[in-house]
Protein backbone atom coordinates (compact mmCIF):
# COMPACT_ATOMS: atom_id res chain seq x y z
CA UNK A 1 0.00 0.00 0.00
CA UNK A 2 1.17 3.40 -0.85
CA UNK A 3 0.97 6.51 1.80
CA UNK A 4 1.82 10.39 1.69
CA UNK A 5 3.49 12.04 4.40
CA UNK A 6 4.81 15.67 4.78
CA UNK A 7 8.03 16.62 5.44
CA UNK A 8 7.85 19.43 7.71
CA UNK A 9 8.97 21.75 4.96
CA UNK A 10 5.82 21.79 2.83
CA UNK A 11 6.91 18.80 0.90
CA UNK A 12 5.45 15.07 1.09
CA UNK A 13 7.16 12.31 0.51
CA UNK A 14 5.00 8.90 -0.95
CA UNK A 15 5.85 5.62 1.11
CA UNK A 16 5.15 2.09 -0.01
CA UNK A 17 5.16 -1.09 2.38
CA UNK A 18 3.27 -4.33 3.21
CA UNK A 19 0.23 -4.67 4.73
CA UNK A 20 1.17 -6.60 8.09
CA UNK A 21 -1.91 -5.41 10.70
CA UNK A 22 -5.05 -6.89 10.51
CA UNK A 23 -6.81 -3.59 11.80
CA UNK A 24 -10.35 -5.02 11.52
CA UNK A 25 -9.87 -8.31 13.53
CA UNK A 26 -10.54 -10.50 10.77
CA UNK A 27 -7.96 -12.65 10.19
CA UNK A 28 -6.34 -10.90 6.82
CA UNK A 29 -3.34 -8.02 6.93
CA UNK A 30 -5.58 -4.87 5.64
CA UNK A 31 -3.08 -1.84 7.21
CA UNK A 32 0.40 -0.45 8.21
CA UNK A 33 1.46 -0.37 11.46
CA UNK A 34 3.58 2.30 12.40
CA UNK A 35 3.95 4.51 15.36
CA UNK A 36 2.67 7.68 14.95
CA UNK A 37 1.57 8.33 18.57
CA UNK A 38 5.39 8.05 19.59
CA UNK A 39 4.73 5.96 22.20
CA UNK A 40 7.54 3.21 21.02
CA UNK A 41 5.42 0.52 19.73
CA UNK A 42 3.93 -0.34 16.26
CA UNK A 43 0.02 0.03 17.29
CA UNK A 44 -0.81 2.90 14.79
CA UNK A 45 -2.11 1.82 11.56
CA UNK A 46 -2.67 3.56 8.31
CA UNK A 47 -5.73 1.80 6.42
CA UNK A 48 -7.01 1.87 2.52
CA UNK A 49 -10.47 2.71 3.37
CA UNK A 50 -11.50 3.02 -0.27
CA UNK A 51 -9.61 -0.01 -1.59
CA UNK A 52 -7.75 2.07 -4.24
CA UNK A 53 -4.23 0.85 -2.85
CA UNK A 54 -3.20 4.05 -0.81
CA UNK A 55 -3.59 5.28 2.81
CA UNK A 56 -6.65 7.04 3.24
CA UNK A 57 -7.53 6.46 6.84
CA UNK A 58 -4.88 7.01 10.56
CA UNK A 59 -5.85 5.18 12.90
CA UNK A 60 -4.20 6.35 16.26
CA UNK A 61 -3.81 3.83 19.57
CA UNK A 62 -3.62 6.91 22.50
CA UNK A 63 -4.11 4.64 25.21
CA UNK A 64 -2.37 1.39 23.90
CA UNK A 65 -5.32 -0.61 25.11
CA UNK A 66 -4.90 -1.99 21.11
CA UNK A 67 -8.07 -0.29 19.80
CA UNK A 68 -7.91 3.26 17.98
CA UNK A 69 -9.46 5.93 19.65
CA UNK A 70 -8.52 8.31 16.75
CA UNK A 71 -9.25 8.77 12.93
CA UNK A 72 -7.34 11.09 10.60
CA UNK A 73 -7.51 11.30 6.64
CA UNK A 74 -5.33 12.56 4.06
CA UNK A 75 -6.24 13.88 1.16
CA UNK A 76 -3.28 12.61 -0.61
CA UNK A 77 -1.19 16.23 -0.04
CA UNK A 78 0.74 14.33 3.04
CA UNK A 79 -1.59 16.34 5.47
CA UNK A 80 -3.62 14.43 8.18
CA UNK A 81 -7.14 15.83 8.91
CA UNK A 82 -9.10 15.09 11.71
CA UNK A 83 -11.68 12.63 11.06
CA UNK A 84 -13.39 9.61 11.37
CA UNK A 85 -16.32 10.85 12.28
CA UNK A 86 -18.94 9.99 9.79
CA UNK A 87 -22.59 10.46 9.73
CA UNK A 88 -24.85 7.55 8.81
CA UNK A 89 -28.33 5.75 9.08
CA UNK A 90 -28.37 2.53 10.67
CA UNK A 91 -30.77 0.13 9.00
CA UNK A 92 -33.20 1.41 11.72
CA UNK A 93 -33.25 4.93 10.39
CA UNK A 94 -31.22 6.20 13.59
CA UNK A 95 -28.27 8.27 12.80
CA UNK A 96 -24.96 7.61 14.09
CA UNK A 97 -21.64 9.08 14.06
CA UNK A 98 -18.33 7.31 13.88
CA UNK A 99 -15.75 4.85 11.76
CA UNK A 100 -14.32 4.12 9.50
CA UNK A 101 -14.77 0.89 11.23
CA UNK A 102 -18.52 -0.08 13.36
CA UNK A 103 -20.37 -2.17 14.32
CA UNK A 104 -22.85 -1.95 11.26
CA UNK A 105 -24.95 -5.64 11.61
CA UNK A 106 -25.42 -5.19 15.23
CA UNK A 107 -23.34 -8.39 15.82
CA UNK A 108 -21.24 -7.27 18.83
CA UNK A 109 -17.83 -7.23 16.48
CA UNK A 110 -16.67 -3.82 14.99
CA UNK A 111 -15.49 -4.81 11.41
CA UNK A 112 -17.46 -3.44 9.04
CA UNK A 113 -16.77 -0.72 7.23
CA UNK A 114 -18.52 3.22 6.21
CA UNK A 115 -17.04 4.66 3.82
CA UNK A 116 -16.94 8.28 3.14
CA UNK A 117 -15.68 8.75 -0.98
CA UNK A 118 -17.05 12.10 -1.38
CA UNK A 119 -15.85 12.93 1.77
CA UNK A 120 -19.02 15.33 2.93
CA UNK A 121 -19.03 13.57 6.20
CA UNK A 122 -22.17 11.25 5.29
CA UNK A 123 -21.00 7.67 3.97
CA UNK A 124 -21.91 6.70 1.00
CA UNK A 125 -20.87 2.90 0.60
CA UNK A 126 -21.16 0.42 3.78
CA UNK A 127 -18.96 -2.80 3.28
CA UNK A 128 -20.51 -5.41 5.72
CA UNK A 129 -18.76 -8.75 5.18
CA UNK A 130 -19.85 -10.12 1.81
CA UNK A 131 -22.79 -7.42 1.17
CA UNK A 132 -22.38 -3.82 0.90
CA UNK A 133 -25.06 -1.04 1.66
CA UNK A 134 -25.08 2.12 -1.06
CA UNK A 135 -26.60 5.54 -1.20
CA UNK A 136 -26.89 5.99 -4.75
CA UNK A 137 -28.31 9.09 -4.21
CA UNK A 138 -26.99 11.02 -1.90
CA UNK A 139 -29.74 11.74 0.32
CA UNK A 140 -28.49 9.89 3.50
CA UNK A 141 -30.36 6.70 3.26
CA UNK A 142 -29.08 3.26 1.74
CA UNK A 143 -30.97 2.92 -1.49
CA UNK A 144 -28.98 -0.74 -3.04
CA UNK A 145 -27.66 -3.59 -0.90
CA UNK A 146 -25.40 -5.23 -3.24
CA UNK A 147 -24.03 -9.22 -2.58
CA UNK A 148 -20.66 -11.43 -3.36
CA UNK A 149 -21.98 -14.43 -2.75
CA UNK A 150 -19.06 -16.47 -4.38
CA UNK A 151 -16.45 -14.10 -2.66
CA UNK A 152 -15.10 -13.42 -6.00
CA UNK A 153 -14.93 -9.76 -5.40
CA UNK A 154 -17.61 -8.65 -7.36
CA UNK A 155 -21.44 -8.33 -6.60
CA UNK A 156 -23.50 -11.09 -7.72
CA UNK A 157 -26.64 -9.72 -6.65
CA UNK A 158 -28.76 -6.58 -6.05
CA UNK A 159 -31.78 -5.52 -4.25
CA UNK A 160 -33.42 -2.51 -3.51
CA UNK A 161 -34.12 -1.57 0.26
Amino acid sequence: MDYCLGDGDGSATIWSAELNVDADDDGIFDAIGLDFDGDGRLDDALTDSDGDGTADHLLLDLDDDGHPEASFTDDGSGTWAVGGQIRWLGLDGVELTGGPLVDFDGDGQVDDRVLDVDRDGLADRVLVGDEAYVDVDADGRWDVRLADSDGDGAADAASEL
